[in-house]
């Protein structure tokens, strides 16, 4: 993920939003024979968003409607995609049913929200689904009895972008969003992928989950322990994410692997680390070189490095094993933001793979 434009950015909507205003129009066309364009819904917050319809189509019994996803300024992997719901009329009493059109996914695993066997369609956008047609059918005075089939042409090659197949979620993307709204740079699609990871870990009984900033990191992690691709979860800049959910979820053992510059921002106490949200504390890191016993001259040149790696190498060149004291200072960050049940340890590898630091094995 790029770094956060300068200004005030334009907030857009998630998958969820677009796939109930296209079941929206869908349904309204079964029952009164015209597609509202744009078509207008009511979000969980209140707000009352509409959308352009892309395209749009009637049967006897089935209507189907496409909008195109705008995620606002949000670097979204959906942004610009055509989300298609298909609405078809079913027997009195039979209520809502949920199927996943093309290039949405199948949960195939258990752990998250959804049986194992259903479309990857969220509660949340479900629900917002649901009261949409109920809105419709109150105003045209007729029930809600439909199959709403939910498609994104593409989907299946943009969820390789995704962490989709690691969460045992196949054939596509999910459809997601509580509120209907993207937050530009919110991430939340990534931290949500980081909370799924953990509850599939611990519906498959894993009592060792690994956690690396980066695929390097996360490679050499896996490598060193065998562990299963559901066992991996991809923080990235998010340690925050992993660490305060486990304190209310918690498993048994966690790993924490990353490069050094970034696990040093860990060690200084931060939980994001992002470039753009948190820096290399150089001063700290000469710090814990004099409690290391380096000389004055090292420690005041070690303060007017400009990067982690060059404080690094004055480091290794001076025979002092900064990475070690990295690991440990990051540890003692996670276990302050966890529940004390669970075992941490911390890995700092280097760009290559080599093991540079340890502590808590």
């Amino acid at each position: 993920m790029g770094r956060k434009p300068e200004g005030d950015l334009r907030r857009g909507w998630t998958t969820g939003a677009c796939a109930a205003a296209a079941a929206g129009a869908a349904f309204e066309a079964l029952a009164t024979g015209r597609f509202p364009d744009p078509v207008t819904i009511r979000l969980p917050r209140g707000e009352t968003p509409s959308f352009a319809l892309a395209e749009h189509a009637l049967d006897k019994d089935t209507a189907s409607a496409g909008i195109v996803k705008d995620a606002g300024d949000d670097p979204d992997v959906t942004h610009g995609a055509l989300v298609r719901a298909q609405v078809t009329l079913a027997a009195p009493g039979t209520g809502i049913r949920f199927l996943a059109g093309p290039g949405v996914g199948t949960v195939t695993r258990p752990g998250l929200a959804l049986p194992v066997g259903e479309p990857a369609i969220n509660p949340g956008p479900r629900a917002l689904i649901r009261e949409t047609l109920q809105a419709i059918a109150e105003g045209c005075g007729r029930p809600v009895d439909a199959e709403v089939t939910i498609s994104i042409p593409g989907g299946e090659a943009l969820a390789e972008r995704t962490a989709n197949a690691r969460l045992g979620i196949l054939g596509g993307l999910s459809v997601l969003g509580t509120t209907g709204i993207v937050v530009p740079y919110s991430c939340a699609a990534w931290i949500h992928s980081i909370h799924r990871g953990i509850d599939v870990a611990r519906a498959a009984g894993l009592d060792h989950v690994g956690a690396a900033t980066g695929r390097t990191s996360e490679a050499a992690l896996q490598g060193l322990y065998g562990l299963p691709d559901h066992a991996m979860l991809d923080m990235g800049d998010f340690a925050g994410a992993v660490l305060k959910y486990m304190r209310r979820s918690p498993l048994p053992r966690l790993s924490i692997a990353g490069g050094f510059g970034k696990l040093s921002k860990l060690a200084a106490g931060h939980l994001d680390l992002h470039s753009g949200r948190s820096q290399v504390d150089v001063a700290g890191l000469a710090e814990l070189l004099a409690d290391l016993g380096a000389s004055a001259e090292l420690v005041a040149a070690v303060g007017k490095a400009v990067s982690a790696g060059e404080v690094l190498e004055l480091a290794g060149a001076a025979g002092l094993d900064l990475a070690e004291a990295v690991a440990r200072r990051a540890r003692e960050t996670a276990l302050a933001s966890l529940s004390g049940d669970t075992a941490v340890e911390v890995l700092v590898f280097a760009r290559d793979g080599a093991l540079l630091g340890r502590a808590g094995a």
